[in-house]
C-alpha cells in the first residue's frame, strides 16, 4: 500500500514517537505460524517487542512458548498468562534469585533457563532447593557470545544428572551470526549449526531431550525439522537491516518512528528531533534509521536530541513537518521508548506499555 505508515491524526502527539501498526503485526504473527506449520514448536523471543498486548496477540495466535532474555520480561510473560517461558540467558545467583521468587509468584508457569557451565549448574541447584528447575545446556555453535563447545556438551549433561534440583530438559543453540543475504548460503550454514547440534544430542545418554534453534535469519531453515522448536523475535516488527539484510523473507515493517522537522539550517540541511536517545545508535550513522518519506535524506551528524540530515537542493521543508522512519535495528529501539502509540486503519488509536523494557517489574 502506497504510503502505508502515515497517519492521519498526529496533530497532538509529540516526537519521537514509536508506532506500531496492529494490522502488520497480526500478518507478523500469521506468517510465524504458517512457516512453523506446527504452533507446538514455536517459541518466539519477545526481545523485540517486550509488550503484554503482543504476548496476548500470539497467545490468541495459538502460541504457547516463549523466549526472553532478561527477568523483567519473565515477568512480563507470566502476566500476560504466558505459561512456558525459557529464560534465554544464563543467570548470575542475583538473577537466579529473581528467577526463584518468580516460580514462587507464578506457580502456574513453567520457568527454565540456560546453562553452559557446572558451576552455574551446581548453583542453581543450591538456589531452587524443594524443587526442580529445567535448563537447557547452551551450545556455541559460532555465535562465541555465550554456549559450551558442542563436543563437551555430553560431560556437562553427565555431571548435571548428578545435581538435586534441576533437570536438562535439552539443548539451545542459538546462531544469530548466520545472516548470508544469499538463502542458499544462510541454509547451508544452519544445516551445519543443525549438524553440529544433532552430533551433541546424539552423545548424550539420557532420555528425550528437546532442541531449540535459531532466531529470526535462520527461522524458517529450522522450522523444516522434525522436533526442532525455532525461536525467532525480530520477525514481530521487522526492521530496515533484515529487510535489506533477508530479501527472501516475508516479514513486513510493523514499527516506525515518528519524528520532526525542528530547525531549518539552510535550503538543504535541517534538524530532526531523532537523537541517539531515541533510535538505536551502536551501527554507523548512515545505518540507523531510513526515513519513508524522505528517502534521499542524508545523515550528517547524531547528537542526544537531534540528528542533523542533508535533504536535495530545492525540496520545500517547514518546521513540524512529519518524518517517518524505519529503524536498522528494531529491538534496542524499541528499549528507548516507554509506549506504544498503536495504529489501525491511519489512526492512532491507544497506546501500550512496553512495560518490559525496565530492569525490574516486581522481582
Amino acid at each position: 500500500m502506497a504510503e502505508w505508515y502515515k497517519i492521519n491524526n498526529a496533530e497532538e502527539l509529540d516526537s519521537p514517537a514509536l508506532l506500531v501498526y496492529h494490522d502488520r503485526i497480526s500478518d507478523n504473527i500469521r506468517l510465524a505460524r504458517e512457516i512453523s506449520k506446527d504452533s507446538s514448536l514455536l517459541r518466539p523471543h519477545v526481545k523485540t517487542h517486550k509488550m503484554r498486548e503482543i504476548a496476548k496477540m500470539m497467545l490468541e495466535a495459538g502460541i504457547r512458548k516463549f523466549k526472553c532474555a532478561t527477568i523483567a520480561e519473565a515477568e512480563m510473560l507470566a502476566m500476560s498468562g504466558c505459561a512456558d517461558v525459557l529464560l534465554a540467558y544464563q543467570p548470575t545467583k542475583v538473577k537466579a534469585l529473581r528467577l526463584l521468587e518468580l516460580t514462587a509468584a507464578y506457580p502456574e508457569v513453567r520457568f527454565s533457563c540456560l546453562i553452559d557451565n557446572i558451576e552455574t549448574a551446581g548453583m542453581l541447584s543450591g538456589v531452587f532447593k524443594g524443587q526442580v528447575l529445567e535448563v537447557f545446556i547452551d551450545l556455541n555453535t559460532g555465535m562465541n557470545r555465550t554456549g559450551i563447545a558442542p563436543e563437551k556438551a555430553a560431560a556437562l549433561f553427565q555431571e548435571c544428572r548428578k545435581l538435586e534440583n534441576i533437570l536438562v530438559a535439552g539443548l539451545h543453540a542459538y546462531d544469530g551470526h548466520i545472516r548470508d543475504t544469499d538463502p542458499g548460503k544462510r541454509t547451508q550454514r544452519a544445516d551445519e549449526t543443525f549438524r553440529i547440534t544433532q552430533e551433541a544430542l546424539q552423545s548424550m545418554d539420557g532420555g528425550p531431550l528437546k532442541v531449540i534453534m535459531g532466531g529470526s535469519p535462520t527461522f524458517p531453515i529450522h522450522a523444516r525439522r522434525k522436533n526442532v522448536e525455532t525461536s525467532p523475535g525480530t520477525f514481530v516488527f521487522w526492521d530496515e537491516g533484515y529487510g535489506k539484510a533477508l530479501p527472501d523473507m516475508p516479514f513486513t515493517c510493523a514499527a516506525v518512528l515518528l519524528s520532526r522537522v525542528v530547525s531549518i539550517i539552510d535550503e538543504q540541511t535541517l534538524c530532526l528531533d531523532l537523537g541517539h536517545k531515541s533510535v538505536a545508535a551502536e551501527n554507523p550513522l548512515q545505518q540507523r534509521v531510513r526515513f519513508l518519506n524522505a528517502p534521499e535524506a542524508e545523515m550528517l551528524s547524531q547528537s542526544e536530541e537531534h540528528l542533523v540530515v542533508r535533504v536535495p537542493r530545492g525540496e520545500p521543508h517547514r518546521i513540524g513537518d512529519l518524518w517517518y522512519g524505519i529503524p536498522y535495528h528494531i529491538c534496542p529501539t524499541v528499549a528507548l521508548y516507554e509506549t506504544a502509540h498503536v495504529v489501525k486503519d491511519r489512526r492512532l488509536t491507544e497506546e501500550w506499555e512496553i512495560l518490559a523494557r525496565k530492569r525490574k517489574i516486581r522481582t
